[in-house]
């Protein structure tokens, strides 16, 4: 390696050390919302290899500066990270999941006018796995790896559950619970999909 591709890692090493600290953030944080193992950003602040240019333009985002800022000696710019993004989709994702259980309430009220209807109470069931998928398309719009896996494990234990009140409500079928270890292995699937995008 010549001297000046080593100088170049150095001064990113340097200004990918220092920008984080300014916002704040742990390695892992970092690697989190880049989806990188947090070992891959201590390389990086090590000048022991560099992000590719994909991976610089995101943390010149997350940092709100410009790539020139990452990739030249240091200025005394200030980072403002844009955490406040992170707050603003947080409270957007909420807001759609209560909007999922205030329709289920609505139906609730409305199913009670019904004489003939007697399972109202199921509209909140479903509830359960609609938050489910509304919480799964916010977090493959701008969620990371573990918001992805607690995102899938919400969709497959909660429809489990869907599966089984109305399998146990309108059928006289026995060994629902058996609905349950049907659904264990595809947990084991979600957790090692979890475990392998964390190596890269």
């Amino acid at each position: 390696m010549s001297e000046e591709e080593q100088d170049v890692k150095d001064i990113i090493a340097e200004n990918l050390v220092r920008f984080r600290s300014k916002a704040g953030l742990t390695q892992l944080q970092l690697a989190e919302m880049l989806n990188y193992s947090d070992k891959a950003v201590s390389k990086w602040e090590r000048a022991e290899s560099i992000p590719d240019i994909r991976v610089l333009v995101q943390i010149a985002g997350i940092y709100n500066i410009k790539l020139d800022d990452l990739v030249t000696k240091p200025t005394e710019k200030e980072v403002k990270p844009v955490l406040h993004k992170t707050r603003r989709l947080i409270l957007i994702t909420a807001l759609a999941v209560v909007l999922v259980w205030f329709v289920a309430t609505g139906i609730f009220v409305l199913l009670n006018f019904i004489p003939s209807v007697n399972y109202e109470y199921l509209v909140f069931i479903v509830a359960t796995f609609a938050s489910s998928v509304v919480l799964m398309v916010f977090s493959a719009i701008w969620g990371n790896r573990v918001t992805n896996a607690i995102a899938s494990t919400l969709i497959l234990w909660t429809l489990a559950v869907n599966i089984y009140v109305l399998m146990a409500t309108f059928t006289g079928i026995n060994n629902l619970w058996l609905i349950f270890v049907a659904a264990s292995p595809f947990e084991v699937l979600i957790i090692l999909w979890f475990i392998f995008r964390k190596v890269k």
